[in-house]
Order: structure tokens, then C-alpha cells, then sequence
């Protein structure tokens, strides 16, 4: 086998409508999703057995058993011979897609090391509805349950700041708090001339889990009315939270902003990133705090 690496960059849902439920329980989604230049990584290199090493800022209070999705996504690779690192710099529980986009990295960095094919979609999807989104790390409509996933054109890099209060948010919890689950889809995506057009357009769609996420999680909306504070253009939260995001005109003022929250807030983990930037899958962000 050969050394592989592999960066696991944060997933942001722009947008989440929830269309309708299934009969299994399962909701049916809508959303625009995009990948930030901040994530985790995921190294692999030649063991006996397959043990996984957790480092990083946000390793506090994750564990490396058998249940973790890294080593459930090498077992679905079928090796047995890996010692992989996850080093953590997005917080768990937190709306980001950090343990599915490392189930993914981890996958990436698989088919490198040895020389694997990716499992079939189907297989995939029993790690989780966002596995296979984030195996492609690209600008994305998801549908469904998560199988139905187109790419996206014409949406800009979007200068933003990522914050979360510190706060888990189960998203079970969330959905089984969620009092309309019927909504209307997104309206058909346009190409963005820029920063401005796409902010627009965005604040005319929802995230449907944001009303039942701040009953649950009241800091959630303390983030938004901070960001909001600091001239966001466009502040909502990501999935079913606790992290939300705030979109600037600028990554200069998304930077400034970041570094107010954390005066403000030193408890609160807060990021400025870009979002859907080409080639996140393979951006490796060095300045990660």
C-alpha cells in the first residue's frame, strides 16, 4: 500500500425544505449544498489491522470504537490493514457533515492507498444520506432521501463565517420537533452573477429545521442575532444545526466579523471560510484554529 491523505471539508446546507415524509419515517429533503475550504483530514498509512487515531482541536469527546464512521467506511472498503489519523477541526453534532465527510475522506484516501474502487452508492448509503454528497464535495441539489443529487452550476465562492455555540444538536431531535413537514420544494437555481444576486435569491428559500432547532438549542438563535450584528448579508443555520452561517460581501469582512465573534464570544467556535469554492475536496486549509 501506498501513503494516502485526504481532506474531509465542512458540508453547508444553503438551503433545507422539507417535502414530505415516507412511510419508513424517512424525510424527503430539498436542499442546495455547498462545501466550505475548512474541513478535517484523514491520513492512511501501512498497519497491521485497522485502527483509527483521533487529533486535532475537536478531538475532545469523540472515541475510536467500532462505531465510528471512519472504521465503518474501511470495513465497507473491506481493508484490513490501515492505521488511519482523523485529525478534527469541525465540532461534532453540529450540522456540518463532519463524521460523514470523514466516512467519505476516508473512502478517498482508500482508493489511494489501496488501489480500491469506491463501493456502490447503495452500500454507501448505509454509512449515511450524506456520505455520498460528500464523496463528491461539489456544489449540489440533494433530493429525497439524500439519493437523488445533481451538481450545480453558477453559484459563486461565497465569502462566509461559520460559528457554533458549543452546543450539540441531535438532529432525530430536530426533525421529531419539526411541526410541518410538507413544504414546497426550492425554486429552480439560477446562475449567480454575483455575491449579491445569490444572497437574494437564497433569502427567498428556507431551512425548515431552523424554527425547531432554536426551540431545542436557544443559542442557535443567539448566533444568528450576533451574526446579524456584524453586517452578515445572509444569516441561517446549516442543517439541522447548532453551527449557522453568515454570508459577506467579502472575505475581509468575513474575517473581521469571525475575529468580533470571538471577542465577543470566546466560548463560541467561529471560522471565516469560503464556501463553494472550486476544488474544496482538495483544499487543505492551514490556518485552522
Amino acid at each position: 500500500m501506498t501513503r494516502a491523505d485526504a481532506f474531509a471539508p465542512a458540508k453547508i446546507n444553503l438551503t433545507l425544505h422539507v417535502t414530505g415524509r415516507r412511510q419508513d419515517g424517512y424525510h424527503l429533503l430539498d436542499s442546495l449544498v455547498v462545501f466550505a475550504d475548512l474541513g478535517d483530514r484523514i491520513s492512511v498509512r501501512e498497519a497491521q489491522g485497522v485502527n483509527l487515531h483521533i487529533t486535532g482541536p475537536k478531538a475532545a469527546g469523540l472515541t475510536s470504537g467500532e462505531d465510528n464512521l471512519v472504521l465503518r467506511a474501511a470495513r465497507l472498503a473491506g481493508v484490513s490493514d490501515a492505521r488511519i489519523t482523523l485529525e478534527k477541526h469541525l465540532p461534532a453534532a453540529a450540522g456540518i457533515g463532519g463524521g460523514s465527510a470523514d466516512a467519505a475522506a476516508t473512502l478517498r484516501a482508500l482508493t489511494t492507498s489501496h488501489g480500491i474502487a469506491i463501493p456502490e452508492r447503495e452500500q454507501v448509503l448505509s454509512l449515511g444520506a450524506d456520505v455520498p454528497i460528500c464523496l463528491i464535495s461539489e456544489t449540489l441539489r440533494m433530493g429525497g432521501i439524500g439519493e437523488r443529487i445533481d451538481r450545480v452550476q453558477g453559484v459563486p465562492p461565497l465569502p462566509a463565517v461559520l460559528v457554533n455555540p458549543g452546543v450539540p444538536v441531535h438532529t432525530p431531535d430536530v426533525f421529531r420537533a419539526l411541526t410541518c413537514r410538507n413544504g414546497s420544494p426550492m425554486s429552480e437555481i439560477p446562475a449567480f452573477a454575483d455575491v449579491s444576486g445569490c444572497v437574494r435569491w437564497l433569502a427567498q428559500q428556507r431551512n425548515d429545521l431552523e424554527a425547531p432547532a432554536m426551540r431545542i438549542c436557544p443559542p442557535i438563535g443567539e448566533c444568528l442575532a450576533a451574526l446579524r450584528r456584524e453586517n452578515a448579508l445572509l444569516a441561517r443555520i446549516s442543517g439541522s444545526g447548532a453551527t449557522c452561517f453568515g454570508i459577506y460581501d467579502t472575505l475581509h469582512g468575513a474575517r473581521a466579523a469571525s475575529d468580533a465573534l470571538r471577542r465577543a464570544h470566546p466560548d463560541w467556535w467561529s471560522q471565516p471560510v469560503t464556501l463553494a469554492r472550486a476544488g474544496c475536496a482538495d483544499h487543505r486549509r492551514r490556518d485552522t484554529t
